[in-house]
């Protein structure tokens, strides 16, 4: 079974051979904005992280490169594996080899506009795809907790706000994709006792990001408008409204519900909704810029069905194990066009240093 890294032994024990007491993990799409996040939690818990990975021509490990620079040395707790959702039987040899203690399932096509273009695939992968890695677990017997990365997207046209007992009206091919697996997961639960469970986690942002998600694209718009390299940011439907966190606080609920007593699902969200036009307000009043004097509309961007309306109503995971959103949507603003301005303008500041 090939690896994209395998620690030396050098007579010690390979990666995925550790003592009983320490935990392990595995992740599908570690290499993503919630799979990083969740690895560095993880991994400052004490546990052994494996990750799964599609093979590809291109590396694609930025997101995760701070944490697996030292795979080579024989103290990593992180290894990377090949594997692929469309792949059951090496799902199941993963499983087998790796015997983790917890699963966390976050692989999936995510882009819900690529989603109407991609239904095939988004079905394929973010619905059957679940279906496998469950199958996978099931006739492997392996007796290991599973979170399944459910999505607000489910909800689509229930009105907000929206909680474990809202109905689902998906109003995309990916919102379709994920309410095949939220019932996937929640079957395996019920008809053979397995332990998984379903987060079903609102808008979470960082700038970790996709570069092609709405939240990215008007940070990083507002950041090379100011450093003066863009005029302007083509954008959809502006009153579109979302419940929008922090994705390195969003990984820590998804932890929690695999260390509680039963299984069960819950909604993960700040409670608090803004509009499009909003977060690019906000996102530009903080680097001085007025958002309507570079903000333009493309109806490219538009879905042929909107979802007009997410907000979350949390209070069920606040009361099983404490969680709430502490970073809300201006915070979260402010922190991404940072991130995005500061490497621009560093160069800058330094040549007037000199």
């Amino acid at each position: 079974m090939n690896t994209t890294q395998r620690l030396p032994t050098n007579g010690r024990p390979a990666a995925d051979t550790v003592p009983p007491q320490v935990k392990k993990a595995l992740i599908t799409g570690i290499t993503g904005q919630d799979g990083s996040y969740l690895a560095e939690l993880l991994l400052a818990k004490g546990y052994q992280v494996h990750g799964v990975v599609r093979r590809s021509s291109m590396i694609n490990t930025q997101r995760i490169d701070h944490l697996h620079q030292d795979l080579q040395t024989s103290e990593s707790r992180l290894s990377l594996h090949y594997g692929d959702l469309a792949d059951g039987t090496r799902l199941a040899s993963l499983l087998e080899r790796v015997e983790p203690d917890e699963v966390y399932h976050l692989a999936a096509q995510s882009h819900v506009q690529v989603s109407f273009d991609e239904p095939e695939l988004t079905g394929n992968t973010t619905g059957l795809g679940t279906i496998r890695l469950l199958e996978a677990i099931r006739n492997t017997g392996l007796p290991c907790r599973f979170y399944q990365a459910s999505s607000s997207e489910m909800f689509g046209a229930s009105a907000p706000p929206q909680h474990e007992e809202t109905p689902f009206h998906p109003r995309s091919p990916y919102g379709v994709a994920k309410v095949y697996a939220y019932w996937a997961t929640r079957n395996c639960r019920e008809a053979y006792g397995m332990y998984a469970v379903n987060g079903i986690l609102f808008n979470h942002e960082s700038p970790r990001r996709g570069p092609n998600f709405v939240t990215r694209k008007i940070a990083t718009a507002a950041a090379r408008i100011k450093a003066g390299l863009q005029d302007s940011v083509y954008l959809g439907n502006l009153d579109a409204r979302r419940d929008w966190g922090f994705a390195a606080e969003y990984v820590e609920a998804m932890w929690l519900m695999l260390q509680q007593d039963e299984p069960d699902d819950y909604v993960i969200a700040t409670g608090i909704s803004h509009s499009v036009r909003d977060f690019a307000e906000q996102c530009f009043s903080h680097v001085g810029l007025n958002w309507r004097e570079h903000v333009r509309f493309d109806d490219r961007y538009v879905r042929p069905s909107e979802v007009d309306h997410l907000i979350g109503d949390a209070s069920k995971a606040s009361r099983a194990f404490g969680w709430q959103a502490t970073t809300h949507a201006p915070e979260l603003a402010r922190l991404m066009v940072d991130a995005e301005l500061n490497p621009i303008m560093a160069p800058e500041q330094a040549q007037r240093a000199a």
